[in-house]
């Protein structure tokens, strides 16, 4: 056995991207080993990043594949031989096999007999497998952005490839990666280290030679690094502690290659700005971690996380450059606030018309305008149910909801928009409620952000995401495959998200229903919601594929009673005799699927006299019908499967007695009306043909 390395070296890669491509190298070398027969038996495959490189290291694998015996099969046996003798057939597929004619055997199979040869091939080396497949894997990594570096040459990539390192043991593997000849000799920290290439023995070397080049390949340990320096750091101010901020530390993790942390301070002044702007100016723009006091409240200093190790006078000069940096970025930020108070949010509604929202559509007045209209139709639904909120306040707040992309601070800082406008009606004294709707109306931004905590903020989200999505559908900018320019599938989830934990008395055909939208336009925005349903259940909750299908398939217009349901169907599932009934189920569905085929007609069961076996699933089916129905009325989904699950034992019978498809058609169509009465009675809950069993 060998061990392997292979490290891409380039110029500096953008963080968001590399965590992304390190998983993808590995499973791509993952899987040419596997596919070539190359791992042995207990290896184990490493992957490391920084922003200068991508490597992955597999310890053990074979310095070749097993020689290995095929046995490939030809024409039948009576077209390869006639009398005896070889025919035109036998010698084609004796050459394509690579043998002799003479070395040809008959073989017989359950379809009769054939002509068979067996193949013997000889295992290539690792060597030479992976220098002819390694460069189409590393080429083939996906990439956001990619970019041309080499004049008339075809490759695009992330940032231009600066060297290879491919290792079995101590040899180079003999490829090359764009243009770049591989080696074994990598570069270490771009100021730290000189300039003299690290030289590497051989593959599991590679960490602790690039450690002594002062560069932490493995992402955990510099992740563990960096939340180290953090706390000892923080530590220096009494009673303080840093703000955690998972996103963040993920960012400086990738781009630092050996990081180190700073102290800074700023004037204990700025802290008179809302904390929204200070952590914003400090997190978004400067990457710095805001510090808090035990109080919980912010505390006037910062923490730098830098990609450098210095001396106390070199950290004195570091310090005083970001301190600066982030007094002029602060002072910004208050000149801005400040000039912004001059004009309230309702004096800024006019200012809207100049502000475009989609040039097809038009500008944020008319997105207003459209987004009032929306709210009025839901605020209508959630009060007929008898739902307490304040109606004037929410329409307030839809007005003012987008005037903020009107002021200073906004444009400046443009991830702030709607915390902004929140933060400024509150200023400006529109009142607590009109102030939360405003500033929640992106949230939640992912399915792992919570949900705004009013009712008035759900509906302000609602309403605006709707509006957008049905707008876009309605001028052909639907998301295709990957791609989603306009964010709509966020959108989207986020309706989801808050139909599914609010209480709000709103089904999705409420919330798509409040823009008017008709016809095929509608029916494009139906079935992307129940795709973002499907997605919100499997990849946010967690249910299984089949009982998503199966909850889905009985109505996914209702969020809340599909998770309902499919909690149910989870439990239900663990149980024999409900195992046994969606099987059932499923064979229900192939038979009346295969009848329509035939064109055979659905009866009556009281058009015949049924046999027992049929006359007592019947009668079971009848009795628990209205059972089942109450059960569901209530929602108790749990009951009503466990009531379900009783059909079992006269299912069974009928199935092992019955022959449904019965020659005579009187008593066939009595069979298939039979059934279709039990498919369709007790599948309100799900489906049950679509859970899989074993």
């Amino acid at each position: 056995m060998t061990d392997f390395l292979l490290e891409i070296g380039l110029d500096e890669i953008p963080a968001r991207m590399i965590a992304g491509a390190e998983a993808e190298l590995g499973r791509r070398v993952n899987d040419l080993l596997t596919r070539e027969r190359l791992l042995a038996s207990g290896s184990k495959l490493t992957t490391y990043s920084t922003p200068r490189r991508l490597a992955v290291l597999v310890e053990g694998v074979l310095a070749s594949q097993a020689d290995s015996q095929d046995q490939l099969t030809g024409p039948s046996w009576k077209v390869a031989f006639k009398d005896g003798a070889p025919t035109p057939a036998a010698e084609a597929f004796a050459k394509k096999a690579g043998v002799a004619v003479a070395a040809l055997e008959k073989v017989t199979n359950a379809k009769g007999e054939y002509v068979g040869a067996t193949v013997k091939r000889l295992g290539r080396a690792a060597s030479e497998l992976l220098a002819n497949e390694l460069p189409k894997e590393v080429l083939g990594l996906y990439w956001a952005k990619n970019m041309y570096w080499r004049a008339g040459k075809p490759e695009r990539y992330v940032r231009p490839i600066r060297w290879v390192v491919a290792l079995l043991d101590s040899a180079v593997i003999p490829l090359e990666i764009a243009g770049i000849k591989a080696g074994n000799t990598s570069r270490g920290h771009r100021i730290l280290h000189d300039e003299s290439p690290v030289t590497l023995a051989k593959p599991t070397d590679y960490p602790e030679a690039l450690r002594k080049a002062f560069v932490v390949v493995d992402v955990a340990e510099r992740r563990q690094s960096i939340r180290k320096a953090l706390d000892a750091a923080t530590r220096t101010v009494p009673g303080a502690r840093w703000r955690e901020d998972e996103p963040l530390i993920e960012t400086v993790v990738h781009l630092t290659e050996w990081p180190t942390v700073v102290l800074g301070d700023f004037e204990p002044e700025y802290l008179a700005l809302p904390e929204e702007v200070l952590v914003t100016v400090m997190r978004d723009h400067q990457k710095y971690f805001a510090i808090e006091g035990a109080d919980g409240k912010l505390a006037p200093h910062f923490l730098a996380v830098l990609n450098i190790q210095v001396d106390q006078e070199g950290e004195a000069v570091i310090r005083h450059g970001n301190q600066k940096v982030l007094r002029a970025r602060f002072k910004d930020a208050r000149f801005f606030w400040e000039f912004d108070q001059k004009i309230s949010l309702a004096d800024r509604v006019e200012s809207l018309k100049y502000v475009t929202f989609q040039k097809e559509l038009g500008s944020y007045f008319w997105k207003t305008e459209q987004n009032l209209a929306v709210t009025r139709a839901l605020a209508e639904k959630v009060k007929a149910a008898g739902v307490d909120f304040d109606e004037a306040a929410l329409l307030k707040a839809v007005e003012l909801a987008k005037t903020d992309l009107t002021t200073e601070l906004v444009k400046e800082f443009t991830e702030l928009q709607g915390v902004i406008g929140g933060l400024y009606a509150k200023a400006q004294g529109l009142g607590e409620t009109v102030a939360m709707a405003i500033y929640a109306q992106y949230t939640p931004a992912s399915t792992d952000d919570a949900i705004p905590q009013t009712v008035e903020g759900q509906l302000l989200g609602l309403a605006d995401r709707i509006q957008t999505i049905t707008a876009m559908f309605g001028i052909g900018n639907a998301p295709t495959g990957s791609k989603d320019p306009f964010a709509l599938r966020r959108a989207a989830n986020s309706i989801v998200k808050i139909l599914a934990e609010s209480e709000l008395p709103l089904t999705l055909a409420d919330v798509v229903g409040s823009t008017g939208v008709e016809g095929a336009n509608k029916d494009q925005v139906d079935a992307f919601f129940r795709e973002r349903l499907s997605f919100y259940l499997k990849d946010v909750r967690g249910f299984a594929y089949d009982v998503v299908n199966a909850v889905l398939s009985a109505g996914a217009d209702d969020v809340r009673d599909a998770i309902a349901r499919a909690e149910a169907l989870t439990a239900a599932r663990e149980s024999a005799d409900f195992a046994a009934i969606s099987a059932a189920f499923r064979r229900i569905k192939n038979i009346l699927r295969q009848a329509e085929e035939k064109g055979f007609a659905l009866g009556s069961p009281t058009d015949v006299q049924l046999a027992p076996e049929a006359q007592q699933l019947a009668d079971a089916a009848a009795l628990l019908a209205p059972e089942v129905a109450a059960l569901r009325k209530l929602r108790f989904y749990g009951q009503a499967l466990e009531a379900i699950a009783t059909l079992r034992p006269v299912v069974d019978a009928f199935f092992d007695k019955v022959m449904v498809l019965d020659p005579d058609p009187a008593i066939r169509g009595a069979h298939l009306g039979l059934i279709d009465e039990v498919l369709s009675g007790f599948s309100g809950i799900a489906d049950f043909s679509e859970i899989v069993t074993a």
